[in-house]
């Protein structure tokens, strides 16, 4: 992959006395699909909201694509990354059409007109996902897989080229989280974005994850490509708790059980 995304140098973060990032130091690939994996409280969440510019790192230096993140207006860092939280935004009856919009909002502003290139990237979003059919949809009548997928075209639409993703899969069944995850594969192996996901399903993040990022009570404990990080040591090391790994039948890719 070419160049970096983000890249970290002794990034922290302390909130009233306490420490939830000690300070960390990584450089994040483009083009990647990049997992974030601990138990609760590892601040996993933390990490990717000093990425999305919601928390301010109190200690180090933090860039997006070369350039410092504080020195981005606002508007200027929405066209590079896009950000959906673990509590996705009320839809208050709107389209799917009309949410997939929102995501072009950085692009022509709240009295700017929509233009061509906007209508165009909506549809195109809308291809993407595999939601045309359900354009004019509204968005509280969908099952949780359809409305993950019309917030990801929301973040689609937005075109930037980083995708910040927090616990995207966590409430949907077994078939939705492997349709959102083959989509977010495809976002980044495809259209060279670059994706990073908090994710608590190991085997999820060892199918469809191209580098892992581990933390633990704050701390990064590894950082590594996927195949080289699922191992029964390292991932004792992370969780606290012995695990053995095997080979599916078919990818060989690594799934880990507790022992």
């Amino acid at each position: 992959m070419n160049g970096t995304s983000f890249s970290l140098s002794g990034v922290g973060f302390d909130i009233g006395g306490k420490t939830l990032l000690h300070p960390l130091s990584l450089d994040i690939p483009r083009g990647e699909v990049v997992g974030i994996l601990g138990h609760n409280g590892s601040g996993k969440s933390t990490l990717l909201k000093i990425l999305a510019r919601f928390h301010l790192p109190t200690a180090g230096r933090a860039e997006c694509l070369g350039q410092e993140l504080k020195s981005f207006r606002s508007k200027d860092y929405a066209r590079k990354v896009a950000y959906l939280p673990q509590e996705t935004p009320d839809t208050d009856g709107m389209t799917v059409r009309e949410v997939v919009a929102l995501g072009r909002y950085p692009w022509h502003g709240a009295l700017g007109r929509f233009s061509g290139t906007d209508k165009a990237k909506v549809i195109k979003a809308l291809e993407l996902t595999s939601l045309t059919a359900m354009a004019d949809r509204i968005v509280d009548t969908l099952s949780g897989g359809e409305r993950q997928r019309a917030f990801l075209a929301m973040l689609i639409a937005q075109d930037t080229e980083c995708l910040l993703l927090d616990e995207p899969i966590s409430a949907l069944d077994i078939n939705h989280q492997i349709e959102v995850m083959r989509l977010i594969q495809m976002l980044a192996h495809d259209h060279n974005r670059s994706v990073l996901i908090v994710l608590h399903d190991i085997n999820m993040a060892a199918r469809y994850c191209d580098r892992l990022i581990a933390l633990s009570s704050g701390k990064l404990v590894a950082h590594d490509e996927t195949e080289a990080l699922i191992t029964a040591d390292r991932l004792d090391a992370i969780y606290g708790v012995r695990m053995g790994i095997f080979r599916h039948p078919e990818t060989q890719t690594p799934i880990s059980y507790v022992l």
